[in-house]
């Protein structure tokens, strides 16, 4: 959860469904083939599976996914579904009441826990659940975590703590790596065979188990592959960011909405991405000693600086 005192994005400034639609068109146009829909938390935003439709209909996506904390899941899984959604990706961090209460600041546990049971009825296949793995917090249930994937066929992604958006807390301390996961989960499962990867780009490094599970790991913190990444956001309200950890991003929001053409918006675009030259999780790595990306005032400041708000 973000920090106590945070700044909501002003209902004026958000993309409607036909702007998102558009864009999306635009970008498609442009040779994207996978799309997601993150956050913060989609399933928030009223009549989210009208947008999952019209999303699905656009000639040339492959891939149309969403990752979501799954409190609203169980309401959204059928209609998500005939709408055209292919993925869904759960958030959960841990799997114990009270930990769950106090790190998410609501006692709803049973309902992420019904709305991935919703999402297997629904006929959600490939669900895959996302943990960020923080030292002290909930590194003792990584082995648990995997276990209740495996349970329920659900591939595991554990993410390193990352320095970014809210995180104003982080310390390098908390860290848990890749290495240092692998050698916990290979302790009690044997050992995490290296998979190839299907996608180069794809952020999670996969490895199987003696017993055929199959988990993940994002190492974006100790192992960063900046050199690889393809994957841009486009926020909520329309800003266009090139990086995660970007300080600046570009409003195509303001480019339609003051009547730019299709072709014109492509062309910015295609410059900018053309052009780019981002190694922000590198450069990060790099800087021995460093604390968190932000602290509270710049937060305060720029909200597009909260990973609730940077989502897209």
């Amino acid at each position: 959860m973000p920090e106590d005192s945070y700044i909501w994005l002003p209902k004026r400034s958000i993309l409607s469904f036909e702007e998102i639609e558009r864009l999306a068109s635009i970008f498609v146009g442009l040779g994207v083939t996978k799309l997601r829909l993150t956050g913060g938390e989609p399933l928030l935003r009223r009549d989210v599976p009208h947008l999952v439709a019209g999303l699905a209909r656009l000639p040339g996506v492959d891939d149309l996914a969403m990752t979501t904390n799954a409190l609203l899941l169980s309401r959204n899984a059928v209609a998500l579904r005939e709408a055209g959604l292919h993925r869904l990706t759960i958030s959960l961090d841990t799997l114990r009441p009270e930990r769950f209460r106090w790190m998410t600041r609501a006692d709803r546990l049973p309902e992420v826990l019904e709305g991935i049971r919703a999402a297997h009825a629904a006929g959600f296949t490939g669900l895959k659940l996302n943990t960020v793995v923080v030292r002290g917090v909930n590194d003792d249930e990584v082995c648990d975590l995997l276990a209740f994937g495996r349970e329920r066929q659900i591939e595991v992604r554990f993410i390193e703590y990352m320095d970014v958006g809210g995180a104003t807390r982080w310390t390098d301390q908390l860290v848990i790596s890749r290495a240092q996961l692998l050698s916990v989960i290979e302790e009690r499962f044997g050992t995490a065979e290296p998979l190839a990867a299907d996608d180069p780009h794809a952020p999670a490094d996969r490895f199987r188990l003696p017993d055929g599970t199959v988990f993940g790991i994002v190492a974006s913190t100790t192992m960063p592959f900046c050199r690889t990444c393809d994957r841009s956001r486009l926020t909520a309200d329309g800003m266009w960011y090139l990086c995660l950890y970007a300080a600046d991003g570009l409003s195509l929001r303001d480019l339609i909405r003051e009547g730019a053409s299709d072709d014109e918006v492509a062309a910015v675009i295609r410059q900018a991405w053309t052009t780019r030259a981002d190694r922000g999780a590198e450069e990060r790595a790099a800087d021995v000693g460093r604390g968190p990306l932000y602290t509270i005032e710049p937060l305060r400041r720029d909200p597009h600086r909260e990973m609730h708000t940077r989502g897209g």
